[in-house]
């Protein structure tokens, strides 16, 4: 996509040359020539357009510009030395605009020193007059693959941007949609979110969201996974300690409170913290106060707490293993992120952004065999186990360009669902098996979120065949 329009605005994105258009055709490739002479001008046109090429031509800088800011074009191929606006001046002018077109420079005064200096200032090549027309030919192709690669990154950034919330959450289903809109309402406020989910589910994600669209976006993000820290270093973890205040504390260092004052601290797995740490979290919340271990100075933080966990902290505090005050203190606005398998819509696009991720240049594509074995997976592991198969996936399908069913036959043989069987005792009288399988249709779909797909893994069939029973039970 180029930046034009004037000299702040967006223009519509055209692909260059070798991609194919919504309606399948192919876009043609257009580049400017920028020469003060006629000459040069009229034969390199020749060149480039009995390869199929769209050629336009400048005769200085400053009309090149003009003409840039009025159309788009793949590459720009321009001599050094020009009046009015020479060819470096452009370039500036090109990368202060945010015009993501490469730049080759032609020209007789060809220097090691000029070279470096223009390579070194952005430009994507360097050819020195007299030239041959193949070393032309190859440098255009050689530039236009990369202006291709800009074109996909642009291009892949914005499909990002349409499907997610941040950077990283992807999401098409209602049931992502409903949790970002929490987000993004919790967002501009202080209040403690408590995020709760099955590990993988992308809580922490979810929290970087938060503090990402919230004020204290220029400020600090602080992760702390408390059930990583020892029992007993806790509270030395969290609120730091004093110079003595315990064998091998040489120095005053401060906790992940003041670290994060002004910013987000977010408290990962706060479940497994100790009755005695969540007793000084509690105060350090109301009060926005903490003390360090060994020393008496009450010390003012400014810190907007977000928490997550995977455990049932309602059910602990009933069972005493979590503090009823500090548990109605930070399930100020509860958010739950819901399970991959409660979301099938998102598993191919997330699938799509890790694959990218992975094989980067590559460019790896999903089969339909593919596709389907990733749609009948449980995904017990959730998105991260997700990411981790498209890694491995990738790695099995390693210059075939294609993830294909058998790519991803690792995950035909995981353990699904629940190792429980479900039995079914008849009553006496016998039953209606319509109406079972009728009430068994609405409850998975209402389990489901009326998700046909999610719908049918529960009752252990493939959509097609669902979506066949269900209408022979809903007619």
């Amino acid at each position: 996509m180029r930046f034009l329009l004037g000299m702040i605005a967006f223009q519509q994105a055209r692909p260059p040359q070798g991609y194919e258009d919504l309606f399948g055709g192919k876009v043609v490739a257009t580049i400017l020539i920028v020469d003060d002479e006629e000459r040069m001008r009229h034969l390199l046109s020749i060149i480039l357009s009995r390869r199929g090429y769209k050629v336009d031509q400048a005769g200085d800088g400053l009309q090149a510009l003009e003409m840039l800011q009025s159309a788009p074009y793949d590459v720009v191929i321009t001599d050094i030395r020009m009046p009015r606006m020479d060819g470096v001046q452009l370039l500036k002018r090109i990368m202060e605009l945010q015009m993501p077109c490469p730049v080759v420079f032609i020209t007789a005064f060809a220097t090691v020193d000029s070279a470096v200096e223009v390579m070194r200032q952005g430009a994507s090549d360097y050819i020195s007059k007299p030239f041959e027309e193949d070393r032309i030919i190859l440098t255009v192709e050689r530039t236009l693959r990369f202006s291709r690669i800009m074109y996909e990154n642009r291009e892949l950034k914005k499909e990002l941007q349409h499907v997610a919330g941040g950077d990283e959450i992807i999401f098409l289903s209602k049931e992502m949609a409903s949790v970002m809109d929490l987000a993004a309402k919790v967002a501009e406020r202080d209040s403690v979110v408590l995020i709760s989910g099955e590990s993988g589910t992308g809580k922490e994600l979810l929290a970087r969201y938060i503090h990402r669209t919230s004020p204290r976006r220029a400020e600090r993000f602080v992760p702390v996974n408390c059930a990583a820290i020892s029992p007993n270093l806790v509270e030395s973890e969290l609120f730091g300690y004093e110079k003595g205040a315990f064998t091998g504390a040489d120095k005053r260092t401060i906790g992940k409170f003041e670290y994060a004052s002004g910013g987000t601290l977010f408290l990962d797995e706060i479940g497994d913290l100790p009755l005695e740490a969540q007793a000084k979290l509690l105060r350090a919340l109301q009060e926005k106060k903490i003390q360090r271990v060994g020393g008496n100075q009450e010390i003012p933080v400014d810190v907007r707490a977000i928490c997550a966990t995977n455990q049932d902290l309602a059910a602990m505090v009933e069972n005493g293993r979590f503090r009823r005050d500090l548990f109605f203190r930070i399930n100020v606005f509860p958010v739950r992120s819901p399970a991959l398998r409660e979301r099938m819509e998102d598993v191919l696009p997330l699938a799509r952004f890790f694959l990218r991720r992975v094989s980067g240049a590559m460019g790896m594509e999903l089969t339909d065999g593919a596709c389907r074995v990733l749609m009948e997976y449980n995904w017990p592991g959730n998105v991260r186990e997700l990411a981790n198969a498209m890694e491995r996936a990738a790695i099995l399908a390693t210059g075939k360009g294609t993830i294909t069913a058998q790519d991803l036959s690792f995950l035909r043989t995981t353990i699904r669902g629940t190792s429980e069987s479900v039995t079914y005792k008849m009553p006496p009288e016998g039953v209606s098996l319509e109406d079972v399988e009728k009430d068994l249709v609405k409850q998975a779909l209402a389990a489901a979120g009326y998700n046909q797909t999610a719908a049918a893994r529960l009752l252990g069939l493939t959509r097609a065949k669902f979506r066949v029973l269900m209408k022979q039970v809903m007619r």
